[in-house]
């Protein structure tokens, strides 16, 4: 893959349009499988677009009586395994577990996607969260503006790790090192879990993370981290500060991921709305809102057409920020 900086972008010609569906609220289960449910994961085990299909999955499965496996196909920014449920029948047995990488970044950042937002059907979002400056201990900061410091002294010379190509960590690292004035090499791994690996080793110096998936590694002392990425500070870990408090030149910088589940465009909407109501009460479980809360995350329950048009403002916002930057990449 290479990237290059352009002043101008070829834009995505078409927009997600929000179909009109039947609402979940009050759904009856008028659809029911009857065979194998498959979610694809288009990342690697460990990361929060697995854990969502992982605990989907045997919520489906306990309701449906039939089997709901999870596949992992990692690779390519999420698009590989975006493709993989794009190829399948649009039967309601095929979902994918997406985000905001694959899902709306990615229209914008790819010269060469083989896919468009309108061949997708959002069908329920399931969690909200802030990414995180993760930074390996060795590094001699302990503040944003140390680790800046630390940067400039060292330009070009720090590696940073993220889940993937176009997925939303990567976005933050681009982002903060413009506005900051620094340079670091990009790494991409083929998602959190594989990266959260070498960052502990210290294989690469810092990354910017899911606080969904690192706050063990953080709680551990495995990991230093030093600020979300969200507009305000995350309730489950309030004494971290927002990266826009901590530097006049990161004021602007508001950066939330989200992942929901996909279908095929065109799915039936009987189950199109039984897949949406069972999401929203997976959602609200006492559990699941007990995990969502360790996880430093937040519960988004709606219908397909909520979904839908929040997917579309989110294509709009990172276009809008690819733009200025001057971002294309070509993924092969």
């Amino acid at each position: 893959m290479t990237i290059t900086r352009r002043t101008s972008l070829a834009l995505p010609g078409a927009l997600l349009a929000a179909p009109a569906v039947v609402s979940s609220a009050g759904a009856q289960a008028d659809w029911r499988p009857g065979q194998q449910m498959r979610i694809v994961v288009p990342a690697a085990p460990a990361g929060t677009t697995d854990i969502m299909a992982r605990m989907l999955s045997p919520h489906l499965q306990a309701r449906f009586g039939t089997p709901v496996v999870v596949e992992n196909r990692s690779g390519g920014g999420g698009t590989i395994g975006t493709l993989e449920v794009l190829r399948a029948p649009a039967d309601g047995l095929t979902l994918l577990s997406g985000n905001i990488g694959p899902q709306s970044i990615a229209y914008s950042l790819f010269r060469n996607l083989q896919y468009r937002p309108e061949q997708l059907q959002p069908v329920g979002n399931m969690i909200r969260g802030p990414n995180v400056l993760l930074l390996h201990p060795s590094i001699p900061a302990t503040t944003v503006p140390e680790f800046v410091a630390h940067l400039k002294r060292n330009p070009g010379r720090l590696a940073y790790g993220s889940s993937g190509v176009g997925q939303s960590p990567h976005l933050s690292g681009v982002w903060f090192n413009q506005l900051t004035g620094t340079e670091a090499t990009h790494v991409p791994f083929r998602g959190a879990g594989p990266l959260m690996i070498d960052l502990i080793a210290g294989n690469v110096q810092f990354s910017f993370d899911n606080l969904t998936t690192s706050v063990q590694q953080i709680r551990a002392g495995q990991v230093r981290a030093l600020a979300v990425t969200s507009a305000d500070r995350s309730a489950q870990m309030p004494e971290l500060p927002a990266l826009r408090e901590t530097m006049p030149e990161l004021a602007n910088y508001d950066v939330s991921t989200w992942f929901g589940m996909f279908a095929a465009a065109g799915i039936p909407p009987a189950a199109l709305r039984t897949l949406n109501a069972e999401i929203n009460a997976l959602l609200n479980t006492e559990e699941t809102r007990a995990r969502f809360a360790q996880m430093g995350g937040v519960a988004m329950p709606g219908s397909p057409e909520d979904f839908a048009r929040f997917v579309q403002a989110e294509i709009v916002k990172w276009r809008g920020v690819i733009q200025r930057e001057g971002l294309q990449i070509d993924v092969s």
